[in-house]
């Protein structure tokens, strides 16, 4: 056992459990009886159920904020008792990631360059029965205590050449329009697009006469610097935390007013400007 506060880094779970059910509470009770000095911080556990894609974004926006060497236990895994593997990463930039290999862990791990990739298969380093419901009680949660104590990779598994990558959709530009689509829907209901701020400003370049504005089902709105910049009840598009475009509402929420989500279709245009 490390000596007490050696370990300055935490242990960050993100899962798709949310706040009712004891599942994410389970899971801090097994990295505690294995690591009872560890700090361990919940990133989020409202991640929509299922869905891998909001947990990958959320983990990707999230890890460069945290400590070197955290351990980020990730469990957004509807094949769960599947085929689909086990898995434990560490990176360049020194962020340690544990989760299902779907794609979950991807998008962090591609920014914090993978170095060494493995399948959880010691079975020293789980718990005594494994529920094919639960891996991240039986699995996930053990190897991520043992690697904040200091357990290698290589005692817990076996080598990886690779992972499953997600691969996002990429936004499109034509002469005359921008088209992308939402990504992702946050608590308030903002429609995050994958349109990042590069990409809108090299679009609007191309027009520096004319103004860009944004279309998204039958409504059109325009690019603020900020939420508090359109009236009440109207809506606005921006570049948020994220780097990304996203759709809002002032004080109200975009999903209901557009009835968008997921896969809704975003798409600036140019037009020429009012004098």
């Amino acid at each position: 056992m490390p000596p007490r506060n050696r370990n300055r880094f935490p242990i960050a779970l993100l899962t798709d459990f949310g706040y009712r059910d004891h599942y994410a509470g389970v899971m801090k009770g097994v990295i505690s009886t294995i690591a009872p000095d560890a700090s361990i911080i919940d990133l989020t556990h409202g991640i929509p159920p299922q869905s891998i894609a909001a947990g990958a974004i959320a983990l990707a926006e999230s890890w460069r904020f945290f400590p070197p060497r955290t351990v980020f236990l990730a469990v957004v895994d509807p094949g769960v008792g599947t085929s689909r593997a086990p898995i434990a990463l560490e990176t360049r930039a020194g962020a340690r990631f544990v989760g299902p290999d779907n794609g979950l862990l991807s998008l962090a791990a591609r920014a914090a360059v993978i170095t060494r990739a493995v399948r959880l298969t010691s079975e020293r380093h789980r718990l005594p029965r494994v529920s094919a419901t639960f891996h991240g009680r039986d699995i996930f949660a053990p190897a991520s205590a043992h690697i904040w104590r200091g357990a290698r990779l290589t005692t817990l598994g076996t080598p990886l050449k690779s992972i499953v990558q997600l691969e996002l959709p990429r936004p499109v530009q034509s002469a005359s329009r921008l088209s992308g689509e939402v990504i992702y829907v946050d608590s308030y209901g903002n429609l995050i697009t994958n349109i990042d701020r590069e990409t809108v400003e090299r679009f609007a370049s191309c027009f520096p006469l004319q103004t860009v504005s944004v279309r998204i089902g039958r409504g059109v709105t325009k690019i603020l610097d900020a939420y508090a910049l359109a009236p009440k009840g109207v809506s606005l598009a921006t570049l948020g935390s994220f780097g990304l475009l996203e759709i809002a509402v002032r004080d109200g929420n975009a999903a209901q007013h557009f009835a968008a989500g997921p896969g809704t279709a975003v798409t600036l245009t140019a037009s020429a400007k009012r004098n």
